[in-house]
């Protein structure tokens, strides 16, 4: 996929992660995690419904703010950044795809590809549309680079997802529910795509409530009521 990445050391680790929804009743979304997510690894995210899978994986893509705790970008702190330098890091450093693509339904593939590049800046306008079309031909796109959203098949919609994702070369790619709308044969194609991000040497976490592919993972980290489990096996 576009090249091997290579990180420093650290990956992606949170220490003590707490997410307190304020309130009358305040409500507990993440409650003392501490994991890391080794470079290069796939990790699946898993768990009940409402047990705060979506809620880590926010607090480790800096989406969102820890109530407590931190996360490490490859052995750095982040609680303590403002919220520009957190957004640049962001920009710079992760990619992320959802279960619903949130691609823009006016844009082209290839449009919707350049829109974190031309956010973030780095690379001249010919270096930009050089590089989506090198992450689309990757992706088996590079033929729909033209089309709108809406003239793509759902597995087609969510690789452009991941070529967004890609766009700006991030080290850490995090995935929430990417193939939960998706049938299986195209579920097991994104799942097999992440799985090949992470050979190229990225670190990718992956929210999912498909048992089979997060077997899969490398990594598995178990979430109930907010807290770090123990994965239930089989009877």
């Amino acid at each position: 996929m576009t090249g091997a990445v290579v990180q420093e050391e650290g990956g992606l680790r949170a220490v003590d992660l707490v997410r307190v929804l304020p309130g009358p009743v305040p409500t507990v979304l993440v409650d003392g995690v501490s994991l890391t997510i080794r470079p290069g690894s796939l990790a699946a995210i898993t768990g009940p419904s409402g047990s705060g899978k979506s809620s880590l994986l926010y607090l480790l893509g800096l989406l969102d703010r820890p109530t407590s705790g931190d996360v490490l970008v490859d052995g750095a702190p982040t609680a303590g950044l403002d919220s520009a330098t957190r957004d640049r890091l962001r920009l710079e450093r992760f990619g992320f795809v959802f279960q619903f693509h949130f691609l823009l339904p006016e844009f082209s593939v290839l449009d919707n590809v350049l829109v974190p590049m031309r956010e973030l800046g780095a690379l001249s306008g010919t270096a930009m549309r050089s590089r989506a079309l090198e992450i689309l031909d990757s992706l088996d796109m590079a033929e729909q680079a033209d089309k709108l959203p809406a003239q793509l098949s759902g597995g087609q919609r969510q690789r452009t997802a991941v070529a967004r994702a890609l766009a700006n070369d991030p080290p850490f790619i995090l995935a929430d529910e990417p193939t939960g709308a998706l049938d299986t044969r195209n579920a097991a194609a994104v799942f097999e795509i992440l799985h090949g991000l992470a050979r190229a040497g990225r670190t990718v976490a992956v929210v999912t409530h498909d048992a089979g592919l997060a077997a899969t993972a490398p990594q598995r980290f178990h979430l109930v009521d907010g807290r770090l489990v123990a994965i239930p096996t089989a009877a």
